[in-house]
C-alpha cells in the first residue's frame, strides 16, 4: 500500500443529499482499450525490436503472436473488467500474467516444432511486465486523481448501529482514493451518529415481523439519495436473518449489497471465503513468516544487495570523499539499531551530521518536530552541507547495502528504530519488529520524515502484516520516485 491520499476540507463537499448535475459516477470508457492497446504495445514493440535487431525474417509475426498471447492471458484473468481497472498499482499482477505467458508460448513452441531462438523470445518478453504494469499505474492515478474530485465514485448509503456508522463513515473520509463516496446513513435505533453525512432514515433495533417493514425505508431512502450501493455494517442487531432478508428486497431492486466485516489492514490475499454450516464465514491467512516467500526474499535481498554494491563502487567512493573533504571524522557513521525480535545490530551511513551530531541532539531535545517516538529537525543544524544533498537524494543510506548482505536488514521493510525509541514501544508498536528493517519501505514512498509517529507505525504495521514478494517489487519501484521527488527527505 503507497502514499495514502488523505480528504482535504474541500472535498467534504462530494458528500451530498441531492447528486449533481449530469454527475458521472462510472469509471472512463477509455480504460478498457487504452488498458488493451497498452498491453499490445507493451508485447509487440518490445519482441519486434529484439528479432528485428538481431536480423530475423519473421519480426513481424514473432511480435503479432506475443501481442495475442498477452492479450489472450491478460484477458482469461479478467485485467480488463470495468470494475478492476485502474484499482490496483501493484506490478504482482503483471509478473504473473507473465509467468503464465512464457510457460503459454513455451507449449506453443514445443507442440508446433517452432525452432526461433527462445533466450532471444524470452530477454524480449522482459519488459512485458514492467511496462503493462506502468500502463496500469496511469491508469491508477487517472482515477485516483478523478475520486478526488468526486467523480467515479458510487454514492452509498451506510447501515449500522451509530458506533459503527461514524466508524465507518470516518474512515472512508479518510482516504481519497476509494469508490464509496457516503450520502447518507441509516442508523439502527434512536442514537444520532455523529458522522458527516445526513441520517436518511432509521431502522428499529428489533427486527420486524414483516421484513418490508425494515427494507421500505432503506429503498425510499436509496431511491431519495440516488445510491448505488447500500453498506451494511453488521452488528447485535442486524444479524444474518436480518441481513439476508434486506437483500432480498435490495437485489429486488438491483441495488448492490456490500457487508463491512470489521477487518482493516488485511490484504485481499489473506482473506477466503468459507461457507459451512449454512453460514458464510471469512478465513484471515497469517502474515509470511516462513516457507518459500520468505526464503526467496532472503537470498534476493542479498544477490540484489551484493548487485547493486558493485554497480554503485564509483558512487561509495565519490561519496565517501566528497563526506571527509566537507568537515573533519569518518565517511560512514554506524549507529546501533534494532532488528528483527528486538537484536540489536550495526548500521552503517554515510556521514551527514557534525562528528559530535549524538552529544549535541539533548541539547536539541526540546526542538523536536516530530511527535511520538522519533527524533527529527527539518532544518536540524547538526547536518553539514554534502550531509543535506546526501538527504536530499537519499545516498547516505547506500553503506546499510552492507547491512543487508550480513542479513541484518532488508531491501524493503520497516524503519530501523534506535534503541531508545524502540524501549519506549508498547505493545502494538513492537510488533514492528517482527520482520528485518528496511533500507526502503512503505514509509520511504508515503512522505518519511513528513509522516506523523501514528502514521509511519501504520504503514510499517501494514507492511509486517502483509508484505509479499510483488509488495516488495512495487516499494521498490517507487523508491526511484520518491528519492527524485525527496519529499519528507531532511
Amino acid at each position: 500500500m503507497p502514499h495514502v491520499p488523505v480528504a482535504r476540507p474541500a472535498q467534504a463537499q462530494v458528500i451530498r443529499e441531492q447528486p449533481p448535475t449530469g454527475r458521472r459516477t462510472g469509471k472512463p470508457v477509455w480504460y478498457v482499450p487504452a488498458a488493451v492497446i497498452g498491453d499490445v504495445t507493451c508485447a509487440a514493440v518490445p519482441v519486434y525490436l529484439a528479432f528485428a535487431l538481431a536480423g530475423g525474417t519473421h519480426a513481424a509475426a514473432y511480435a503479432t503472436v506475443a501481442a495475442a498471447a498477452w492479450l489472450l492471458v491478460r484477458g482469461a484473468r479478467d485485467r480488463y473488467i470495468g470494475r478492476c481497472l485502474g484499482e490496483r498499482d501493484n506490478i504482482g499482477p503483471a509478473l504473473q500474467d507473465w509467468l503464465v505467458l512464457v510457460g503459454l508460448l513455451a507449449v506453443v513452441r514445443a507442440a508446433t516444432g517452432e525452432e526461433s531462438p527462445f533466450l532471444l523470445a524470452l530477454a524480449a518478453l522482459v519488459p512485458c511486465a514492467p511496462m503493462s504494469a506502468a500502463v496500469q499505474n496511469l491508469i491508477h492515478r487517472h482515477l485516483v486523481a478523478r475520486r478526488r474530485d468526486g467523480r467515479a465514485v458510487r454514492r452509498a448509503l451506510v447501515i449500522g448501529e451509530a458506533n459503527a456508522v461514524d466508524g465507518l463513515v470516518s474512515h472512508l473520509a479518510k482516504r481519497t482514493d476509494h469508490e464509496f463516496v457516503v450520502v447518507g446513513v441509516c442508523p439502527i435505533g434512536d442514537e444520532d451518529p455523529h458522522a458527516l453525512a445526513p441520517v436518511a432514515t432509521r431502522i428499529a433495533r428489533q427486527a420486524p415481523p414483516r421484513p418490508s417493514a425494515d427494507s421500505a425505508p432503506v429503498l425510499e431512502a436509496a431511491r431519495r439519495l440516488y445510491a448505488d450501493v447500500v453498506l451494511v455494517v453488521p452488528g447485535p442487531y442486524m444479524n444474518g436473518t436480518r441481513l439476508r432478508r434486506l437483500s432480498w428486497a435490495l437485489h429486488g431492486e438491483e441495488c448492490p449489497l456490500v457487508v463491512v466485516p470489521g477487518l482493516a489492514e488485511v490484504a485481499g490475499r489473506r482473506v477466503g471465503v468459507l461457507s459451512v454450516a449454512g453460514l458464510t464465514m471469512l478465513a484471515v491467512a497469517p502474515p509470511l513468516r516462513r516457507g518459500l516467500a520468505t526464503l526467496f526474499k532472503s537470498v534476493t535481498d542479498r544477490l540484489g544487495a551484493a548487485l547493486l554494491i558493485a554497480l554503485l563502487a564509483p558512487v561509495f567512493v565519490a561519496v565517501a570523499l566528497a563526506v571527509r573533504m566537507d568537515s573533519p571524522g569518518p565517511a560512514v557513521h554506524r549507529q546501533t539499531r534494532i532488528g528483527r525480535g528486538g537484536k540489536p545490530f550495526t548500521m552503517a551511513k554515510f556521514r551527514t551530521m557534525v562528528a559530535d551530531a549524538e552529544r549535541l541532539r539533548y541539547q536539541l531535545t526540546g526542538t523536536n518536530e516530530q511527535d511520538g517516538r522519533m527524533f527529527k529537525i527539518r532544518r536540524d543544524p547538526r547536518i553539514t552541507r554534502v550531509g543535506r544533498v546526501l538527504r536530499r537524494c537519499s545516498l547516505d543510506e547506500l553503506p546499510q547495502l552492507f547491512n543487508v548482505v550480513q542479513g541484518h536488514m532488508s531491501l524493503v521493510g520497516p524503519r530501523p528504530p534506535l534503541p531508545d525509541e524502540a524501549a519506549g514501544y508498547d505493545e502494538v508498536e513492537r510488533r514492528r519488529l517482527a520482520v528485518k528493517p528496511g533500507l526502503t519501505g512503505l514509509w520511504q514512498v508515503s512522505g518519511r520524515s513528513d509522516l506523523s509517529w501514528d502514521e509511519t507505525v501504520a504503514l510499517d504495521l501494514r507492511y509486517v502484516d502483509n508484505w509479499s514478494p510483488s509488495g516488495d517489487l512495487g516499494v521498490l519501484c517507487r523508491t526511484v520516485g520518491a528519492v527524485v521527488a525527496g519529499t519528507g527527505a531532511y
